[in-house]
């Protein structure tokens, strides 16, 4: 049997996915350590619906880049846990608007700063300033392709 003709362990497809799977890890422990229960999508979510409240569903997928279908199912645990609020467009009776509860609101305050203190333990073979360069080279890799469609 033959080599390959490329080391995969160099290819930035397998190195996002890996670095993907030690970031969700590393949330997953870090909520359950502060006894948070949330996913790195619902804390998007509500971090998206902070920022910006009363908005359709649709456009929170636009915000976080997240299929629109899926989210829905993110939308509605949110929901069923009170952390959210969902009504009926005044303007399209068929589209649902969010709006982040008190409840909400509350938890987010107390993720945020656990997600924040995280992020430097996501990549800790870097100093602050290589992780910023990450960050940058990362959302310039990105660029158009930032939005779900």
């Amino acid at each position: 049997m033959s080599k390959p003709e490329f080391d995969m362990f160099q290819l930035p497809g397998y190195l996002i996915r890996r670095l993907h799977q030690i970031s969700v890890s590393l949330f997953a422990e870090r909520m359950s350590q502060h006894d948070l229960d949330l996913t790195p999508v619902q804390f998007a979510t509500l971090n998206a619906l902070a920022l910006e409240s009363g908005v359709d569903q649709a456009t929170v997928a636009s915000r976080i880049s997240y299929d629109r279908a899926t989210l829905g199912k993110v939308i509605d645990r949110l929901e069923a846990k009170g952390l959210i609020e969902r009504t009926v467009s005044a303007q399209d009776r068929r589209a649902r608007i969010v709006s982040l509860s008190q409840a909400g609101a509350s938890l987010l305050g107390r993720a945020g700063p656990v997600v924040m203190a995280m992020q430097a333990e996501i990549l800790p073979g870097l100093s602050l300033a290589e992780r910023e360069q990450l960050v940058s080279l990362m959302t310039k890799a990105i660029g158009e392709r930032s939005s779900a469609s």
